[in-house]
């Protein structure tokens, strides 16, 4: 049963019903009073239809309309759920569901229900789908009456719809309907009229609830997920991957040698094939990874006409020299001519460039056509306009315009639905209708001498949409595979077929048909509903070309070395699947062997975290083992795997302490319970998802193979026998080599004394039944890894409170005095005539080194970016957290090789990786300090934890101290060759003794022998001021880039106010790049000339240079293009804020976009 939702219970209701609303007055209002027709009785079944079946915006074609109704009588003796007679609709059988006294609410409650009588026999896929309303009406009085209307996909699950809140039963009842006299059930009757409209599921979703929705079943296709707002890159990828002949070319690039996660080509070519292979959506994070993108770029649209650019200028970089090299300039990019040709004389200046896209106006255009007709408008010059024709034919009229020489196989459109608006100064989303046919013909728009042997007709192949506004927005495509057959929408994960009426009409954009906006009253009839979405790029494909650029992608074309790659990841992956589903059947084991123990370094007897034993001998051996495996078995495993005699092996549950140490607690000598038996028994005492065991392996068997243990023994009677012997675990310190390592077990009596042990532990070190004369051993227990006591010598084990899987640790010693307790050892100070110097790092005995194992750290230490030249390694060191600066300078230096004081330390962005800030030395500073220098804050959760970066000075860090770091760009070629240096000066000093070390420091010509030296600071690609020679150094802007140039000859005397600023931009002012400058202006120059002086200047030359677009920006204002002949001294003459030379042409940096770069590594 489904409980409606809002929008069914919003119902206009009957016209002669008073309702309490607000009153408006007439008078107020610019329209006149609206008229009401004519309300029709319920008996009337046609025109009651028009009422209760609205046109829907789906505009579903009808299959049957059907009115049937259903006279309740007897209402109040009614049960609970009654049911209306069958009736058929569209082939199928109805019925009305009727709560007479409410579905647990205090009104009736009216459904419309299909009418299978077993419903076992409904195919698991029926569907239906049908607009209804349900018309209660009195028996007596068909006038009197009440409606609501839904529409519903009907299915074997959901086999009901409509109303739980029909109508109040108090109204029904107790009420006169509308001052009638008359209740609306009247006599305990009432009328109930059903009007069904069975509709065409034309795309098979339409309606559809999508649970359980399978893209790949429903559709052959599968989608991309979405990984926070990458939706407009899913929509491009789509369209790009359903050009065939472009999936080709990207299977095409050679990438065996390359298999790099950074590597765009690669993670393309994974993308396609996965969605070539793949049953399910497919994700992005491996491609937005090589992109270079971090979770910011990951949650901001970006501009889709950009990436499209980008992304296929890099695929088109990396198939030079592969069989695929012309492929995509063959497909994508056409020729256009840029022209300006005199009217009375045979002149005409042109130069034709490539496109691979056109962007195309749609404000105030009604469709494709025209804005094609718009874009290659010609524009006259003449009057005080006129075009300078050369020495020969001097001023002229002229037009001036662009036309098309050809078009590409692929022709991608970008609308112009975002626009710059001045008013609102701001970017704003453009919802003109604008209309785009299925058949392209784009001959009117070609060259007079064009190529017309094939016809230029180019058929509909992508719709790419935005739903939204600028700020808030949804991207989808609708895209169609096959030269013949549907189109689909491709929303992220989800792919649905899609009506011509879906990808046209709903992406023209505009204000709905009126006919389809349900009506409306008062001040709504004055307020147009325009469409959220509209379509803002277009793919075209040449139809005689449909063939070759939707050739067929067979599996084969996919590099072998990738299809290899991914059957090995999917294999992997069903494993893993595999074993996750069987996963409750398993239950791991963790092992600590003696071998284990020996190669463990650290505290504790194991480290039960560790993987990987192959690799790390010192990880506990791990057995994925079934649970109802027995303990005998996985004995018998374990032997098998260590090499030993099953019967040699016994096996001791680990417990957790409640120092949180895990020891092993009491061997299991019932080899019958199965594992998972076990693992409950010592539930309560484990920490661990795994059975924990150690396995120890006897010394002795007797006459039969049977082990002899010396304790917890079972005797003839089956008697597990406990004596007072006691385990325990022996670790050494070797001083000499500043190593921790495991020894062994032994069984000792709680009776011993601590120095009898020293005979045992020699022998089992192999140092023979006693120790050489003049050495004793120091020994502690280790309690727990912060808790590491001494053991007096003459001690008993009892009294020490030993017991069963406790550790002592010992190391050798220089014998001391006879009367010094056992324990002892020398320290830093004690008068001694062999005294060293001891080394910071270096620990004497086994306490000390403890303490570094509980605050060891593995730093990794890489050279900052300003160290490239020097060329030095990255780097591993284990530290412990309490080393102080100058210790940690040591050591860094130490392994580079370099003075201690000449390093800098820099913390790393958690991020990004990159250097963050430069540590400075503090008293009590601590490596841990330096690593968290805030405790856990937000700004110390942005510091990784483990990574420095060094930098090695030319000077020691307190000269440094003296001196300030400017960033300093050179311009050495124009704008075109710029290289940053980092240049330290006198914090006292001015931008003259800036000047001076740069020279040194870029290995320049001095001011002298070189010319002078301009230096300035630009700030977001913009000029921000000159800085004079006796500026402060102090007072530069940290938050602007200081550019340094050598200034032109031209320039060195002019008047200051003769020059312009100069600022790049791409297509919009606002988008600016580059690095700006000061340009000379002169008098009386036509700026045919000035550009060959700009030429000079920016050292941009040739073509580039060419399809630059020079404009006067005045803040505010749409840029002014300049003509050969525009004298811009009289434009400009200033160097006012407020009017700037612009050069418009292709940003190919990284371009920064909503706050953040765009851009693709």
């Amino acid at each position: 049963m489904v409980v409606d939702t809002q929008d069914e219970m919003v119902v206009q209701p009957p016209i002669n019903e008073k309702d309490q609303v607000t009153e408006i007055n007439p008078e107020q209002l610019d329209t006149e009073p609206e008229t009401l027709e004519n309300v029709p009785v319920a008996t009337d079944f046609e025109a009651m239809k028009e009422i209760v079946l609205p046109p829907l915006l789906d505009e579903p074609k009808v299959i049957e309309d059907v009115i049937n109704t259903w006279t309740v009588e007897n209402w109040r003796t009614l049960s609970k759920k009654e049911h209306g007679p069958i009736f058929q609709a569209g082939g199928y059988p109805w019925r009305i569901l009727l709560f007479p006294f409410g579905n647990n609410v205090d009104q009736s409650s009216v459904y419309l229900e299909h009418g299978f009588q077993d419903t076992n026999s409904i195919p698991d896929d029926w569907s239906c789908c049908v607009q209804f309303g349900l018309v209660m009406w009195n028996i007596n009085d068909p006038s009197l009456f009440y409606h609501h209307t839904a529409h519903h996909r009907f299915t074997k699950e959901e086999s009901d719809w409509g109303f739980t809140r029909f109508l109040e039963l108090r109204k029904m009842f107790q009420q006169p309907w509308d001052n009638s006299g008359h209740p609306l059930v009247e006599n305990d009757s009432v009328n109930i009229t059903a009007y069904v409209r069975v509709v065409e599921d034309e795309t098979g979703v339409l309606w559809h609830n999508f649970n359980n929705y399978d893209s790949k079943k429903e559709t052959g296709y599968v989608g991309l997920k979405n990984q926070g707002a990458t939706c407009y890159l899913n929509s491009l990828l789509q369209s790009l991957y359903f050009t065939n002949a472009f999936r080709k070319a990207v299977y095409e690039i050679p990438t065996a040698e390359d298999e790099s996660i950074t590597n765009s080509a690669y993670t393309l070519q994974r993308l396609f094939y996965q969605l070539q292979i793949s049953n399910s959506a497919v994700g992005t994070n491996e491609l937005t990874k090589s992109f270079g993108w971090d979770t910011r770029h990951i949650f901001e649209q970006q501009d889709v006409q950009e990436l499209s650019r980008k992304l296929i200028e890099r695929m088109e970089e990396r198939m030079k020299g592969t069989a695929a090299e012309d492929a995509l300039p063959r497909m994508l990019s056409g020729k256009v001519k840029t022209y300006v040709s005199c009217i009375d004389v045979e002149y005409e200046s042109s130069r034709i460039e490539d496109f691979w896209d056109i962007q195309l106006n749609v404000r105030g255009i009604p469709n494709l056509e025209e804005s094609f007709k718009d874009y290659i408008q010609q524009e006259t010059l003449d009057g005080d306009n006129k075009y300078w024709a050369g020495d020969e034919f001097k001023y002229q009229d002229a037009r001036k315009g662009v036309i098309f020489k050809s078009f590409p196989e692929v022709l991608h459109l970008h609308l112009k639905r975002f626009e710059y608006d001045i008013q609102r100064d701001t970017m704003m989303k453009i919802n003109d209708r604008f209309e785009f046919p299925e058949v392209l013909d784009l001959t009117p728009y070609l060259d007079q001498d064009a190529d017309k042997s094939e016809p230029w007709i180019y058929k509909l192949h992508g719709v790419l949409v935005h739903s939204g506004d600028l700020n808030a927005g949804h991207y989808y495509a609708y895209l169609k595979p096959n030269k013949d057959g549907w189109f689909y929408k491709f929303d992220d994960d989800k792919v649905t077929k899609a009506t011509m009426r879906e990808t046209l009409e709903e992406n023209f954009g505009g204000e709905y048909p009126a006919s389809l906006v349900q009506s409306r009253t008062g001040l709504q009839k004055k307020t147009p509903i325009m469409r959220q979405m509209s379509a803002y790029m277009l793919v075209y494909i040449r139809e005689s070309r449909l063939d070759q650029v939707l050739t067929p992608v067979r599996k084969e074309d996919c590099p072998p070395h990738l299809q290899k790659r991914l059957d090995e990841e999917a294999a992997a992956r069903e494993a893993k699947r595999k074993e996750r589903e069987e996963q409750h059947l398993y239950l791991p084991v963790k092992v600590i062997t003696e071998d284990t123990f020996k190669h463990h370094g650290s505290t504790d007897l194991a480290d039960f975290e560790a993987n990987n034993p192959a690799e790390n001998a010192a990880a506990p051996r791990f057995y994925r083992t079934k649970k109802q495996t027995t303990i005998g078995e996985l004995v018998a495993l374990i032997g098998e795997d260590i090499g030993q005699d099953p019967k040699r092996i016994r096996l001791w549950i680990m417990v957790n302490r409640q120092n949180k140490t895990t020891r092993p607690d009491q061997p299991i000598m019932d080899l019958r319970p199965t594992i998972e038996e076990t693992y409950q028994r010592m539930a309560s005492t484990t920490r661990d998802y795994a059975l924990r065991v150690w396995a120890e392996v006897a010394e002795e068997v007797d006459a039969e193979g049977e082990a002899i243990w010396p304790t917890y023994q079972n005797n003839a009677n089956g008697v597990i026998v406990k004596n007072d012997l006691i385990l325990l675990f022996l670790k050494h310190f070797d001083a000499e080599r500043q190593v921790l390592e495991g020894v062994g077990h032994i069984y000792v009596s709680k009776e011993k004394r601590v120095e009898e042990l020293v005979p045992v532990i020699a022998k089992k070190m192999g140092w023979g039944d006693k120790l050489p004369s003049g050495e004793q051993l120091a020994m502690w227990e280790e309690i727990k890894p912060t808790m590491i006591e001494t053991l007096k010598a003459k001690q008993s084990l009892k009294a020490a409170e030993l017991q069963d899987g406790d550790i002592i640790c010992f190391q050798k010693v220089q014998e001391r005095k006879p009367a010094e307790i056992l324990g002892k050892i020398p320290r830093l100070g004690d008068k001694n005539s062999e005294e060293t110097t001891r080394r910071w790092d270096r620990y004497d005995d086994a306490k000390g080194f403890y303490d570094f194992l509980c605050n060891k750290k593995e730093v990794r230490f890489d050279p900052h970016p300003r160290c490239e030249k020097a060329n030095y390694p990255s780097f591993i060191l284990t530290l412990s957290t309490k080393v102080t600066y100058d210790q940690l300078a040591e050591r860094v230096g130490e392994q580079l090789g370099v003075e201690p004081t000449h390093l800098r330390f820099f913390t790393a962005n958690a991020s990004t990786g990159s250097p963050k800030s430069a540590v400075r030395k503090a008293v009590g500073q601590t490596l841990s300090t330096i690593l968290n220098p805030n405790g856990y804050t937000q700004q110390s959760m942005q510091t990784k934890a483990n990574s420095l970066f060094f930098e090695v000075l030319d000077m020691s860090l307190a000269e440094l101290d003296t001196k300030k770091n400017v960033k300093v760009t050179w311009l050495s070629e124009g704008i075109t060759k710029a290289e940053t240096f980092d240049v330290l000066v006198n914090k006292q000093g001015h931008i003259e003794d800036l000047v001076q070390a740069f020279v040194k420091k870029a290995q320049l010509k001095d001011e002298q022998e070189g010319g002078r030296i301009r230096v300035y600071e630009i700030h977001h690609h913009k000029f921000f001021r000159e800085l004079v020679p006796n500026y402060p150094v102090l007072s530069i802007n940290d938050y602007a880039e200081v550019i340094a140039e050598r200034i032109p000859e031209e320039e060195r005397d002019a008047d200051e106010r003769d020059f312009i600023k100069v600022i790049h931009f791409q297509n919009d002012p606002s988008r600016i790049h580059g690095i700006p400058f000061k340009f000379l202006l002169k008098e009386g120059e036509p700026f045919s000339e000035t550009k060959k002086r700009l030429e000079n200047r920016t050292g941009i030359k040739g073509k580039a240079f060419e399809k630059i677009k020079f404009a006067i920006v005045r803040r505010f204002q749409k840029p002014t293009y300049l003509e050969d002949d525009t004298i811009l001294f009289d434009e400009g003459g200033t160097i006012e804020d407020d009017i700037v030379l612009g050069l418009d042409h292709l940003d190919r940096s990284r371009t920064t976009r909503n706050g953040g770069e765009m851009f693709l590594k």
